[in-house]
């Protein structure tokens, strides 16, 4: 594969989620195979989906340049979960840490394993704000700009975080 853009998505609503946060963006950014790692601000979202009684997240979106196949960077991301105590049991239920593949330059995939872009993006400002933070609004998800999707998801909450927040878990 040759080196493409890679924007992925990382929340966590349990087990001090900003440090898991913390952590993760660590792991990614020291990766060998990931270049020129960025990463938006931070909110705090409100939960969509799964059960009601879920504590708020915290969200980000990083980016970065990579050569791995996209089956090897989803497995990376997958066993970074893992280290951070990912429980798959419930469906858009509380999590230490998720990491999902939002897209990749020149790719797209739907197979039962990896779908990119993601199926569900241009449908959650938690992913649309932090991801239009360092992305050009051209970005087309379903023949619409990122900056279409996010208007679309107005009534959705999503909080930037003071730096200071970011440095003193809640």
């Amino acid at each position: 594969m040759t080196t493409a853009e890679v924007y992925v998505a990382l929340g966590s609503n349990l087990a001090l989620p900003k440090e898991q946060i913390r952590q993760a963006l660590a792991t990614l950014s020291q990766h060998s195979d990931l270049e020129e790692f960025r990463c938006s601000p931070w909110y705090r979202t409100a939960p969509i989906g799964g059960p009601a009684d879920q504590p708020d997240y915290i969200n980000a979106v990083c980016s970065f340049w990579s050569q791995l196949p996209p089956d090897a960077l989803l497995t990376l991301l997958q066993n970074i979960e893992q280290q951070h105590g990912r429980v798959r049991d419930a469906r858009w239920g509380a999590r230490t840490l998720d990491l999902d593949i939002l897209w990749i330059e020149n790719f797209t995939s739907d197979t039962k394993r990896l779908t990119v872009p993601h199926p569900r993006a241009h449908q959650r400002a938690f992913v649309l704000q932090p991801w239009l933070d360092l992305a050009p609004g051209d970005i087309r998800l379903h023949q619409q700009t990122l900056t279409y999707w996010r208007e679309q998801c107005a009534d959705q909450f999503v909080e930037r975080l003071n730096p200071r927040e970011i440095d003193v878990e809640t």
